[in-house]
């Protein structure tokens, strides 16, 4: 199959979604033209609130990272012993995670989020790519689930994740769940589950509350792993307006409800417009869905044509994924290119 872009860009060795620059450059729109469909963020964020001037000025205060931390428990529902730490984004997270182990073998459930298997890698680990809770070998230490899956939105029984989690505490190892897209669905969540045999818990807040340049997000641990992770961290690691962001927005339960709601309507919508285009559904959540064409990178090409960004996967060309519109008219958008791309004489990579 023949890339829609350059191949110097299918190889770069971190590839998201977001990146606007990339998509100016290679096809010639300015920026601000562009429907930018290529990331899982909710496109109706939280609004900001007004940031107190201490907050700008001042290094955040110890009452105020306790009060986003009460305020986080409460909202992922995290029994008492657990700990909570505040992070500068998950993404802190997986990076630091790998190098508080000694070198062992890791299983990654996958095709998933890029960046673990990059940052176990790059610590010197074993990395394996699995599929089923079945495939975890007997001399694995860490396995990495990302739950509800990116891009796939797969999900497993919360029993299996229990049995997962155990038989490698069982091994001196942990199961780290990454639930960055657990929040529209609090069912989906372990972290009303969790215990000393973990498993270790990844949240995003960015994701759900539409604030991803805040950079928030929590690990929910045992005491021992939690402060390593701080001690990691260093001190002052979130920002004063991240805690006041941050705190506001889990306390505000009707926003919460209202939005969960939206957002499933919303991708209700999107399965019907993609579908109505001929295209194969792969699996979602309420913030995105994933399609898998042999066309894909026709169609990403006739979108990116059009203005509009979805999210690639160098190594599944097959696959394509699907942000959230936003406004009216972004949807208007969306589906007036999917029908001209379901017509029978649709556009072809050389068009």
């Amino acid at each position: 199959m023949t890339a829609p872009f350059s191949q110097n860009t299918y190889n770069r060795p971190q590839f998201h979604g977001g990146d606007l620059q990339w998509a100016e450059a290679e096809f010639g729109h300015p920026a601000d033209f562009w429907l930018d469909l290529s990331t899982g963020i909710n496109p109706a964020p939280y609004p900001v609130p007004k940031i107190s001037e201490a907050a700008w000025h001042r290094l955040p205060a110890p009452a105020a990272e306790n009060d986003l931390l009460q305020a986080a428990r409460r909202f992922y529902q995290v029994p008492k012993p657990v700990e909570i730490c505040a992070l500068p984004g998950t993404q802190a997270a997986i990076q630091l995670l790998p190098r508080l182990f000694p070198v062992c073998k890791v299983d990654i459930f996958s095709p998933t989020y890029s960046e673990h298997a990059g940052c176990w890698s790059g610590a010197r680990h074993f990395i394996r790519s699995i599929n089923a809770m079945d495939d975890v070998d007997g001399d694995t230490k860490i396995a990495v689930l990302v739950h509800p899956n990116n891009p796939d939105g797969r999900v497993f029984p919360k029993d299996a994740i229990s049995r997962l989690a155990k038989e490698l505490r069982s091994r001196g190892g942990w199961l780290i769940l990454d639930e960055a897209f657990a929040d529209m669905d609090p069912e989906l969540s372990f972290a009303s589950e969790l215990g000393k045999s973990g498993p270790i818990i990844l949240k995003s807040f960015g994701k759900f509350f539409g604030l991803a340049g805040l950079r928030l997000g929590f690990l929910l641990a045992p005491s021992g792993i939690a402060r390593q992770v701080r001690q990691e961290l260093g001190p002052w690691a979130v920002s004063g307006i991240a805690m006041e962001v941050g705190t506001q927005a889990f306390d505000d339960d009707e926003w919460i409800d209202q939005t969960r709601a939206s957002l499933q309507a919303s991708s209700q919508r999107l399965k019907v417009l993609l579908t109505k285009a001929k295209l194969t559904l792969a699996g979602g959540t309420a913030l995105f869905q994933l399609i898998e064409s042999a066309d894909a990178a026709a169609l990403f090409k006739h979108l990116c044509k059009a203005g509009i960004l979805c999210r690639i996967f160098p190594d599944r060309p097959g696959f394509l994924r699907f942000g959230l519109p936003g406004a009216e008219k972004d949807w208007l958008r969306l589906e007036a290119a999917l029908k001209i791309w379901a017509k029978p004489l649709r556009p072809t990579l050389s068009d």
